[in-house]
């Protein structure tokens, strides 16, 4: 086993610090005040080809591996920024091709009243001649506004109908730009700037070549980028984490009161340094779940361990920097409460925890299922 980054996997670390230093922590305190999209951010990890890492070089992108897109996701949350804003054009590449002229942001899974049980959602997709008539609703479904294009599942076989439950969905591309007169987008006012919307379809027209694969087995396809997800996202915590350590260490060892650096005292000093090590306890699960998926290899409890204890690890390190901060880590100007809220998030989506665990507790440890 090798615990060290390759030279390329090095200087791809290196290529995105000196973008992220073009984006310091004003910017994205603007923006995240203004509840603003971060597009010239966007824009130029698009032109550098930054976003298209895990399309193949013979379809316009880098050709890189999973391993690669994280340290990307991961480096841009280290250097202060949101991964999110864009992390859907990395894990939804795996269905679809882009080099980034279009921008794909957007994918419509959960719904009002299926929530975390994807099998169960209403939206229909209707086949009529040489297209499918969409109608339905989704919820949080985030950079709607942001993007050209949308990956979206919905229903082509009635629920009551099929014996295997995980059938009858459908994946399609819908071209957001042609949709506008027959599909609403209501944004939500949510304690975190990722630009999520309420969606409701109206008979939106998508034409056959738009379905991704074959009709009825869309949810085998979405399983198959969760492990990428769920290991995306995990890199992403890790990144908030070394965050939040280096901003807590930082200002415990120049706070200083009663005559000495508040860092000195190991009620603050002890929950900055395990945090810390459970950010790197993460980290290594992180790389075996990345260095199996780019085997090929099978790593769906690898994956899913790794945006676990990576969401826990940073959420903890995200407390324990609030804590050393006392009342200026609620004080706009010092960025913490801002990332607070964005580390917060990766704990309940794309997954919650809990639902890991009982995917942990069922397919990894042989248990009943739990749900």
């Amino acid at each position: 086993m090798d615990f060290n980054l390759t030279v390329e996997q090095q200087q791809i670390r290196d290529e995105i610090k000196k973008v992220c230093k073009e984006f310091p922590d004003a910017y994205w305190r603007e923006i995240d005040g203004k509840k603003e999209y971060p597009e010239a951010f966007v824009r130029k990890l698009s032109d550098l080809g930054w976003l298209a890492a895990l399309i193949p070089e013979e379809f316009g992108g880098t050709g890189l591996g999973i391993t690669e897109a994280s340290i990307i996701l991961e480096e841009i949350n280290h250097s202060g920024g949101a991964a999110t804003a864009c992390h859907a054009q990395m894990y939804t590449m795996g269905t679809l091709l882009a080099t980034g002229e279009l921008r794909l942001q957007a994918f419509g899974v959960t719904e009002p009243d299926a929530g975390s049980e994807s099998t169960r959602i209403q939206t229909t997709a209707t086949r009529k001649g040489d297209k499918y008539l969409i109608s339905g609703q989704k919820i949080f479904i985030s950079r709607v506004l942001q993007s050209d294009l949308m990956l979206l599942l919905a229903r082509t076989t009635s629920y009551d109908e099929l014996t295997d439950k995980t059938r009858g969905l459908s994946v399609f591309i819908v071209d957001l730009r042609e949709a506008k007169g027959k599909l609403e987008v209501k944004p939500l006012d949510l304690m975190i700037n990722h630009h999520t919307n309420a969606l409701f379809f109206d008979n939106v027209e998508v034409p056959v070549e738009n379905l991704i694969g074959k009709e009825g087995l869309g949810f085998r396809y979405i399983i198959d980028g969760w492990n990428a997800e769920r290991i995306l996202v995990a890199a992403e915590a890790i990144g908030d984490g070394r965050w939040f350590v280096e901003r807590a260490a930082k200002y415990a060892t120049e706070r200083k009161v009663f005559g000495r650096p508040i860092g000195s005292n190991q009620g603050v000093q002890f929950p900055i340094a395990k945090a810390y090590a459970n950010i790197e306890a993460a980290d290594l699960v992180r790389f075996q779940a990345a260095t199996k998926f780019d085997r090929k290899e099978k790593c769906g409890a690898e994956a899913n361990l790794a945006k676990y204890l990576a969401s826990e690890a940073a959420w903890e390190a995200a407390n324990a920097c609030l804590t050393t901060h006392g009342g200026y880590g609620f004080a706009a100007e010092y960025d913490v409460e801002r990332k607070f809220r964005e580390t917060r998030l990766l704990t309940v989506a794309p997954v919650s925890n809990n639902l890991v665990l009982a995917y942990l507790g069922q397919h990894v440890l042989g248990m009943p299922k739990s749900y």
